[in-house]
């Protein structure tokens, strides 16, 4: 039987103003390396047109799930397109791009964004860009329960997302009481993020709402793992899970202009 994995923390999400346009909150705080490995950061934004100009990004990916809103990126590599809510931009930076994400005219954007470190040997790839439109992508479907699959699987329903790293994005839209099994690999460190409602997660029930990060117990020496998912009101969430390569060094390194500028 696949090891149950269980909540381990519960972080509730601080939204803070920055300025009149933006507002923003650390889902996944910067410097906490070793925890989140090989996750660098996950930022909630709450933006309007101006807020972000041109920067760089080296020796990492980022992945853009957009909540609300349309928003538009323009870069050195790719060019020019517009996401809107529930598609996602897998950028990976590798030797390193610039580019910057811009609401469109008159939008206000609500979402997430991801920074994963690429292993050693990764860094200096070459960039692309993956724009995973959510009408695109294949769908899990149980009673009560639409799972959206970004990247990797969901009981046996696969993304073609294209990884440098093993990783599972999956979103969950669950209706009242329903719920599902989410499967993983035992060696993945992975967390879920609740954009809406509320429910009870991982082999001790724990509870968990809206805004609230909840972050999944490591499981040593075993091949498989799952994660329950009930909803008690109608819920919204997205789990992410990505394979340890290794703890974070100081060789991997968060090298220079990985920060937005």
């Amino acid at each position: 039987m696949p090891a149950q994995r269980r909540i381990r923390r519960v972080k509730t999400v601080q939204i803070e103003t920055n300025s009149p346009i933006h507002r923003s909150g650390p889902v996944l705080e910067p410097g906490n390396w070793e925890e989140y490995d090989p996750f660098l950061m996950l930022m909630e934004d709450i933006f309007q047109r101006g807020t972000f100009d041109f920067h760089p990004h080296r020796g990492i990916e980022t992945v853009t799930y957009v909540i609300d809103g349309q928003l538009e990126h323009f870069d050195s590599k790719a060019g020019h397109g517009t996401l809107g809510p529930g598609d996602v931009q897998w950028m990976t930076a590798g030797r390193g791009v610039i580019h910057k994400e811009d609401p469109a005219p008159g939008s206000t954007v609500h979402s997430l964004q991801l920074w994963i470190n690429l292993p050693s040997a990764k860094k200096m790839t070459e960039p692309r860009y993956q724009n995973l439109k959510a009408s695109d992508m294949p769908v899990r479907r149980e009673e009560g329960a639409i799972i959206r699959v970004f990247s990797g699987s969901s009981k046996g329903v696969k993304a073609p997302t294209l990884n440098h790293v093993p990783v599972t994005m999956v979103e969950m839209v669950l209706e009242p009481g329903a719920s599902i099994v989410q499967d993983l690999p035992g060696s993945y460190n992975g967390f879920l993020y609740i954009l809406e409602g509320s429910g009870t997660f991982g082999a001790d029930a724990t509870e968990g709402k809206a805004g609230q990060v909840l972050f999944l117990s490591r499981v040593e020496n075993e091949t498989e793992s799952e994660i329950t998912v009930t909803a008690k009101e109608k819920l919204r969430l997205l789990p992410l899970e990505m394979l340890i390569y290794q703890g974070f060094s100081a060789s991997q390194g968060c090298p220079k202009n990985i920060f937005r500028q």
